[in-house]
């Protein structure tokens, strides 16, 4: 079954796409969380108007995100913990953990866009980079030091 895309769907494709979709998972999962619709002559006017509005809607995303970037970029956590022999946390910092200190000053950023490639161990200073709608990456400076 040909389907046009309402959203972005991860695992499909992005807003506007027509996609060729088992019609189980179109009629059963895809159509009753309006997440596309059935792509036929009278829908190809709608998708037309569709891809305007999927459109703008990217650039305004786009312009949301430059202005967060530009905003992360300038910024720096400080954690204190505590510190054993070797500069070894007990524990660790997560990308939860910087997403929760994040969101104190502001900034609403998901975890998951927060790429972490282990959780953080020891103290020091470390680079963050935080993915942002429409393929911006930004980085947040991590800074941990010894609880005193």
């Amino acid at each position: 079954m040909k389907v046009i895309l309402q959203k972005d769907i991860p695992s499909l494709g992005d807003a506007g796409d027509v996609k060729e979709v088992a019609a189980g998972f179109a009629r059963n999962y895809l159509i009753p969380k309006k997440l596309v619709i059935v792509a036929n002559e009278s829908s190809k006017k709608a998708m037309d108007h569709q891809k305007r509005l999927i459109k703008i809607k990217k650039e305004k995303k786009k312009k949301e995100s430059e202005k967060i970037a530009g905003s992360l970029s300038g910024i720096s956590l400080t954690f204190t913990a505590q510190v054993g022999e070797e500069d070894k946390l007990f524990g660790s910092i997560t990308s939860m953990d910087i997403s929760a200190k994040l969101e104190e000053m502001g900034f609403k950023i998901d975890k998951k866009k927060i790429h972490l490639e282990a959780p953080i161990k020891k103290a020091g200073e470390y680079e963050v980079p935080v993915k942002l709608a429409e393929g911006l990456t930004s980085k947040v400076k991590v800074i941990i030091q010894k609880e005193q």
